[in-house]
């Protein structure tokens, strides 16, 4: 297992260059200036910016800047004074030893900060999500497979499509005007609620003073935020078990186990669940670890401070070295998720070995 772990991590190192060299294209074919946006301001003069411009190297080949992103340029003489002359050592350590610039948004703040700091609502809401979207998955699963034919089944089936197909941005905007206008304003001529929304629309605490409460205070702001985003993965889990429950409960030891006159249900969780999840857990290493990444359209519509939602501004914003910083750790946690499946997938089948 240790050497199949390391041949995984080194056969990512091409995959993550890969995606670094992408990234890279995508935003300098992207419309904007970065220097541009720093020197905003009219008063500054067309030299000044020119200079500014050959300091950030903007106007050097993609390869360069590539490199220069990539490595740094602390190696490597450059102009420092903007004056046309090789005359200082460059300051930049490049993303290989953490450094991806400053915020052009934020006024010179760290990316990397800027992420962690977002972080813990990230992970907060999406701890949340994923377990919701497993357990609920497993278990609509399970009861359709057990009831298959039978109302329940169709009527999961009927979910599990409704819930891959429908927008899942349609489905936040539906959810907030029900529990903020429609459902208040039915309900308030027979006495429930004052006409106000039912749940928060929006935000993760409250506006006090000192930071958040602890999250037990809390959790009504959670609801909407993670019930829409735990659809599409109860719906996907929910059909994939069903699949995997229905081949594994026709199975030769599972008609054993029903012959020997065990209760159905211990067939079913002892014998039917611990071998039909087996298939599924490639899938959930790269839904916890993108989950961390954030959720851009969930976070921006419910207004919740996570990574999603500083993507979102820095994209808005061209707020370059952050949108770069935040797409490369995305890009880091999906290769990580898609290694930690497969060493799931060995763990929890004894056959397979690597």
């Amino acid at each position: 297992m240790q050497r199949y772990f390391i041949r995984r991590l080194f056969q990512a190192i091409p995959t993550f260059f890969g995606i670094t060299i992408i990234v890279y294209f995508i935003m300098l074919l992207a419309p904007g200036d970065p220097v541009a946006l720093m020197t905003f301001d009219p008063s500054i003069r067309q030299d000044e910016r020119e200079r500014l411009a050959i300091k950030l190297g903007v106007n050097d080949p993609f390869h360069i800047q590539y490199l220069r992103w990539l490595i740094g340029d602390d190696w490597m003489m450059v102009d420092g004074n903007a004056d046309g002359e090789i005359d200082s050592w460059g300051d930049n350590y490049g993303i290989l030893r953490g450094d991806f610039g400053s915020s052009f948004k934020f006024r010179g703040s760290n990316p990397l900060e800027l992420i962690s700091q977002r972080l813990g609502a990230t992970i907060e809401l999406n701890i949340a999500v994923v377990l919701i979207g497993v357990l609920g998955g497993l278990t609509v699963g399970v009861l359709a497979a057990v009831q298959h034919g039978r109302a329940f089944d169709k009527s999961s089936r009927i979910f599990a499509v409704l819930g891959d197909s429908v927008p899942v941005f349609w489905f936040a905007l539906l959810a907030i005007m029900l529990m903020g206008l429609v459902l208040p304003r039915a309900l308030e001529p027979y006495g429930i609620g004052d006409g106000s929304p039912f749940l928060p629309m929006g935000g993760r605490c409250p506006p006090v003073r000192g930071g958040c409460p602890p999250i037990y205070a809390r959790l009504h702001y959670m609801i909407l935020p993670v019930l829409v985003s735990a659809l599409g993965p109860v719906a996907g889990w929910s059909r994939f078990m069903r699949a995997s429950m229905l081949e594994t409960i026709n199975s030769d030891y599972i008609r054993t186990a029903k012959a020997k006159g065990l209760r159905s249900r211990g067939v079913w969780i002892r014998h039917g669940l611990r071998n039909a999840i087996i298939p599924l857990m490639v899938f959930l290493g790269p839904l916890i670890f993108g989950l961390i990444g954030g959720s851009v359209i969930i976070e921006r519509i419910f207004s919740w401070p996570g990574i999603g939602l500083l993507l979102f501004d820095s994209v808005v914003s061209r707020d370059y070295p952050v949108v770069m910083a935040s797409v490369v750790i995305g890009s880091i946690l999906s290769i990580l998720g898609y290694i930690a499946a497969d060493i799931l997938y060995a763990l929890s089948d004894p056959r397979v070995r690597f």
